[in-house]
């Protein structure tokens, strides 16, 4: 399926809107907890990935995933360690903590690329990451003193494993084996699962609950995920990047709307200097991608 950019552009807000649901509804659930959050998210999104994967691929996906080599297999364990973190942190902290911790993924991602791939980082990158850093620091700083940081150091492990998928992906890539992404998450997912069944037991969740995992396992990670790998066979990858931080926006927002989850203002405050970093890197990137072609 070939988007036009237009469209691309538009699908991809929807895409965010989609992510940015977690936090609210988690919020809402009655008996789940902890890792049985984790655990009934994650089958549910396993069992949509095998219903969406053969309609969307054939049949042969399932031999691809079987022949997918070391690579895939990590990159699915990465994705397991992001699925456990994301959902375990947003049940011990606010949504607006997990969130704002995640977003500097891109700049995680930046430097495990410099050091484990010797990609050059841009000037603008290394300021940003500086500013970004400060206001992590902050964020981090002001909640000392206050309570358990817990939550919050659990949701890091979410940009950690997003740098790491990432190197293992462009490595995976130089060498001439690409790495299927969507096949990728439903092994996470798959992991995640599977890990998280032990510490979840018993498990107490009513049908209630069980309707909100399910929602959050199809409409928060599953079609999303599929449709994100749309948008960025069209997307170029700063706008993929800019139109991401979109989630961190709607998340605070309904979780502040639909749960009456106020953010602290030192995560308002943190949050915006990170965001700010970022959204100041890609531009500037983006402003040099489209540039270049013009002055050759």
């Amino acid at each position: 399926m070939k988007l036009p950019h237009a469209r691309a552009v538009w699908l991809m807000v929807v895409v965010t809107l989609m992510w940015a649901t977690a936090g609210v509804v988690t919020r809402h659930l009655e008996a789940a907890r902890s890792f049985e959050v984790t655990f009934w998210r994650s089958l549910f999104t396993v069992l949509a990935l095998l219903v969406i994967l053969p309609a969307w691929r054939g049949r042969a996906v399932f031999v691809r995933i079987r022949q997918g080599g070391t690579a895939l297999w990590v990159s699915g364990a990465c994705w397991s360690v992001m699925f456990t973190a994301f959902m375990v942190a947003l049940t011990i902290t606010s949504t607006a903590n997990v969130l704002v911790t995640m977003s500097v993924g891109p700049l995680f991602t930046a430097l495990a690329a410099r050091i484990f791939i010797g990609h050059r980082l841009a000037a603008r990158t290394w300021g940003a990451i500086a500013v970004a850093g400060a206001g992590i620091a902050w964020m981090y700083g002001q909640q000392f003193g206050e309570g358990p940081m817990t939550g919050t150091f659990v949701a890091l492990c979410v940009p950690l494993a997003l740098a790491c998928n990432w190197t293992v992906v462009q490595h995976a890539h130089a060498t001439g084996h690409d790495v299927d992404l969507v096949p990728a998450v439903l092994i996470g997912a798959a992991l995640s699962a599977l890990l998280t069944l032990p510490l979840a037991w018993p498990l107490r969740a009513n049908a209630h609950d069980l309707g909100l995992l399910a929602f959050l396992g199809l409409f928060q990670l599953a079609i999303p995920c599929v449709l994100s790998v749309l948008c960025a066979k069209v997307l170029k990858a700063p706008e993929v990047a800019l139109l991401s931080l979109l989630e961190v926006i709607f998340g605070i927002g309904f979780a502040w709307v639909g749960a009456n989850e106020a953010p602290a203002s030192s995560v308002l405050t943190g949050g915006t200097l990170v965001i700010g970093a970022l959204v100041a890197n890609e531009l500037l990137g983006l402003r040099e991608r489209l540039s270049a072609p013009a002055a050759a």
